[in-house]
């Protein structure tokens, strides 16, 4: 997480969070409570099971924290749920870090504590002469 203060006077934070091989950033600077993912508005997210799990800290911090700032989430690799966790530790991350409110973390980790931890499980990388990470290559005996 860093924090920076934009010429403006603006205070932005930018958080990452990290799920199998989805990466997430999230921007986060004063605003209206609109909150965005790869451009597109939240409320707008095809699969909903994803968007509510994205959701999930903005409901958890309530419109008072959520109504205060603009979220921009950018999202890359992985699968949809894979993305939505990337996304949903990066928004929380970042939220907890603009507020700097106690209560907040408290909250999050009593919640999920891979909202704020993440999760440190990954994908198993592929191995040579294998097409996956298990699987070998089927071998014929007659």
């Amino acid at each position: 997480m860093s924090m920076q203060s934009s010429p403006h006077g603006l205070k932005v934070v930018i958080a990452v969070g990290k799920r199998k091989t989805a990466v997430a950033k999230a921007v986060i600077e004063e605003g209206k409570g609109r909150v965005w993912v790869n451009d597109v508005p939240i409320e707008l997210w095809p699969v909903e099971m994803a968007k509510l799990k994205m959701m999930e800290p903005l409901m958890l911090a309530g419109e008072n924290v959520w109504g205060k700032v603009d979220i921009h989430v950018y999202v890359t690799g992985g699968g949809v749920m894979a993305q939505a966790d990337a996304v949903r530790t990066a928004i929380a991350r970042a939220l907890a870090s603009f507020t700097n409110n106690e209560e907040l973390r408290r909250i999050y980790s009593e919640y999920s504590r891979a909202m704020l931890a993440g999760d440190p499980r990954r994908t198993e990388p592929e191995k040579w002469m294998r097409y996956s990470a298990r699987r070998f290559r089927q071998k014929s005996y007659r």
